[in-house]
């Protein structure tokens, strides 16, 4: 118990401390308040936004996006990631490509996403998509790729039937890689839901930050980027979860 208590102390000190001197140098007029308002300014509107149910309304539509854009992204990223892990020849045919387009940030598509998919739901999933695509998609070619040759050399000798290859070896073993993609694409698509959200939406966290940002409220910027990260880090934490009970042996 005590032991838990420190722990909890350590974890909460540093936000504590930051908390304290952003009050102190709000109320004091160091810092004004107009450009970083004061914590229980902040407060005070988040209470009115969560009593009035709008900040719920913008994040249910926010992580309903998010969620649609990172499966799509896992299911696309597992399957072309196992074809192309599994096979010499397409791995090199297709590295350059995918090592050029993987910097590309998602903003950076957002002009030709419109002019392909115009301002609807769609644009916005597919802009996430792209978010957590080729993390997922790299890790699980990695994660493939070197895979203890042992094992393959084992599945050779026994003659073991590729489909069975593929599932009771290869995917197995590339669990610890794939779910490292899995947690990095899930922060990554969390966090290009504002990009998303600026293709002329008009619901969600990013066009609540958006619009809060064109009227001068800093104090609704600052609630809608705390959500951001406050729900990103319990999306994590799932997937952490969900992670130890898939890979126990791994820890």
């Amino acid at each position: 118990m005590k032991c838990n208590l420190i722990r909890l102390f350590e974890s909460m000190f540093l936000m504590v401390f930051i908390v304290a001197v952003w009050h102190i140098a709000a109320e004091t007029g160091s810092v004004s308040r107009i450009l970083l308002p004061s914590p229980l300014m902040i407060g005070s509107t988040l209470i009115k936004k969560l009593g009035d149910g709008s900040l719920l309304a913008e994040m249910g539509i926010s992580v309903g996006r998010v969620l649609k854009g990172y499966f799509c992204s896992v299911a696309g990223g597992v399957c072309f990631g196992v074809i192309i892990g599994l096979s010499e020849p397409i791995y090199r045919m297709t590295k350059i490509l995918i090592q050029i387009l993987k910097p590309i940030p998602p903003i950076a598509w957002i002009p030709l996403v419109i002019l392909w998919m115009g301002i609807g739901e769609s644009s916005k999933v597919f802009l996430i998509f792209l978010g957590g695509f080729f993390v997922v998609l790299l890790n699980v070619i990695d994660g493939i790729r070197y895979i203890d040759p042992k094992l393959i050399e084992v599945a050779d000798a026994v003659e073991t039937p590729k489909a069975k290859y593929i599932f009771d070896l290869v995917i197995p073993a590339a669990m610890p890689s794939i779910f490292t993609g899995l947690r990095v694409a899930l922060g990554t698509s969390w966090s290009c839901v504002v990009a998303a959200e600026l293709v002329a939406a008009s619901s969600g966290i990013g066009y609540m930050i958006s619009n809060a940002r064109n009227f001068g409220q800093m104090d609704v910027v600052i609630i809608g980027m705390i959500t951001i990260g406050i729900v990103g880090k319990f999306m994590d934490e799932i997937l952490r979860l969900l992670e130890k009970k898939v890979l126990a042996w791994n820890f």
